[in-house]
């Protein structure tokens, strides 16, 4: 079995195992004070809505030029100067954050101010991590990272979160133990990329001086740090924080651990197939490109929309086991049938983002992320300020502003590269899955529902093995055998 599909499986799994802890914490847990969770939940997505500003896209340069440094045995010598730069911008940055307001006095009622103190040391955190991230994704190891990026705030989350809602510490003790943790991530990303290769400081700047290198990696990072403002998920935590309030925050909050399953294969096989895009760009490849890109997106797509079904007939008796704020969740399943379908049609779309990103034509990715990020922010805006939606508006605003980003991305590639990740085979995953749900919602409920949470889902995945089995849309005989089983123990 190959590297990608180890570490993708790999990947996945650990995915898996931080979407438990994050759901039956959401379910279990959370729901006990959403203000206070809405408060951690607003101060994450607010640190890495900011991180751009201090990284200015030299993680994604690190990728980029990885193979040209490694060529010239310039590796460390990158990552020294890149974490460097990124110390820094953290100066300049922290020192505009504090002057703003006084230009705009208003600035200190907003939330990001109140809790500059959390916020602002987790910039720098964040940031540093997502440069050790980058370059070492370049290994194509990508499992021990994502326990930093997936288990570690989810912990921070919980631990803090217990230690002021039912251990009845004080606030500062839980906010201590929330950033801990990511301290600690950042230790353990040092630590482990000093297993990959020894980590040797080296800051001179000869070699991006020559033939003014550092141009070329400065302007790519100029156009990777534009592209970053499309980061919808923390636009919506930070308005929603801003004009609703922390216990909204919360709700939103729940809901996204809860839909945040569908997305997390997205995640890892993106990682792991950057060098492999770059490669086949480099080559100028595009039926293989293409070959791949399809494969891909066809087992995001397959995978996603499985989930996605046995979310759709669980989520009404999953809220009764929730507590006393249950109810408050299951009026807003509109946000889960909305923000999921967008989702999933953001997992057809498979790497679209990444072949433009990593192509000559990067720039334009720039332009899209801005309209998403322009877009999510004034739809948020107009629902907020004009409807009664609340959530159920962000919801739509961002399944329209994703699907937009989506269509315009399938548009360019098919025009440029020749490339599209569609197929035909998503119809028929799309017809199964529909009647799947279909069948299992008309299905009669039992008194108990803990038999409706286990029961209706499992008659949406017979259903679905029973229709890829006659229609062979999805190859699961690669996946669900014995030889590949085996082949995501070998930890290499």
């Amino acid at each position: 079995m190959s590297v990608v599909a180890r570490q993708g499986f790999k990947y996945s799994i650990i995915g898996y195992i931080g979407f438990l802890l994050g759901t039956i914490s959401a379910i279990f847990i959370f729901p006990y004070n959403f203000e206070f969770y809405g408060k951690l939940r607003y101060i994450l997505p607010t640190a890495e809505m900011l991180v751009p500003f201090v990284v200015l896209g030299i993680s994604y340069s690190n990728v980029k030029f990885f193979h040209r440094v490694e060529r010239d045995g310039k590796k460390q010598n990158m990552l020294s100067l890149s974490l460097l730069a990124v110390f820094i911008s953290f100066i300049i940055f922290t020192g505009v954050f504090l002057v703003l307001p006084h230009f705009f006095p208003k600035f200190r009622y907003s939330e990001a101010w109140k809790l500059k103190e959390m916020i602002l040391p987790l910039i720098l955190i964040l940031s540093l991590c997502t440069i050790f991230n980058k370059y070492t994704s370049n290994y194509k190891r990508i499992v021990v990272s994502n326990i930093f990026d997936n288990l570690f705030p989810k912990i921070a989350n919980l631990g803090a979160f217990c230690l002021f809602s039912y251990f009845l510490l004080s606030q500062k003790i839980a906010f201590a133990f929330f950033f801990g943790m990511f301290a600690l991530m950042l230790l353990g990303y040092i630590y482990y990329t000093n297993r990959l290769e020894r980590i040797q400081p080296d800051f001179d700047t000869a070699y991006f001086r020559k033939d003014n290198f550092w141009k070329e990696f400065f302007n790519y990072s100029f156009f990777g740090f534009l592209g970053t403002f499309g980061n919808y998920l923390a636009i919506n935590s930070f308005m929603i924080g801003e004009f609703m309030g922390m216990e909204e925050v919360g709700i939103y909050s729940v809901l996204y651990a809860l839909i945040s399953l569908i997305s997390i294969p997205q995640l890892g096989l993106f990682n792991i197939s950057a060098p492999i895009i770059n490669k086949t760009l480099a080559e100028g490849d595009m039926d293989e490109l293409d070959r791949f890109h399809k494969k891909t997106s066809l087992s995001l797509y397959f995978l996603g929309a499985v989930l996605f079904s046995c979310i759709m007939v669980g989520f009404p008796y999953l809220t009764e086991f929730m507590p006393k704020n249950g109810t408050m969740l299951r009026e807003y399943e509109p946000v889960v049938w909305i923000w999921g379908s967008a989702v999933l049609i953001d997992l057809a779309t498979g790497f679209n983002g990444n072949i433009i990103s990593l192509s000559k034509y990067y720039r334009f990715n720039i332009l899209i992320m801005l309209l998403l990020a322009g877009l999510t922010i004034g739809l948020n805006y107009y629902f907020i300020k004009n409807t009664d939606l609340k959530l159920i508006g962000i919801a739509l605003s961002t399944a329209i502003s994703l699907t937009t980003y989506n269509v315009i991305k399938i548009a360019f590639n098919y025009f440029v590269f020749k490339v599209s990740p569609l197929t035909i085979e998503m119809i028929f995953v799309s017809i199964i899955c529909t009647l799947a749900i279909t069948v299992a919602i008309v299905l009669p409920n039992f008194n108990n529902n803990f038999i409706n949470l286990v029961y209706k889902p499992a008659v949406v995945l017979i259903l679905i093995y029973i229709g890829n089995y006659f229609t062979k849309v999805f190859p699961l005989e690669d996946y669900v055998n014995a030889k590949f089983i085996k082949s995501i123990f070998k930890f290499k």
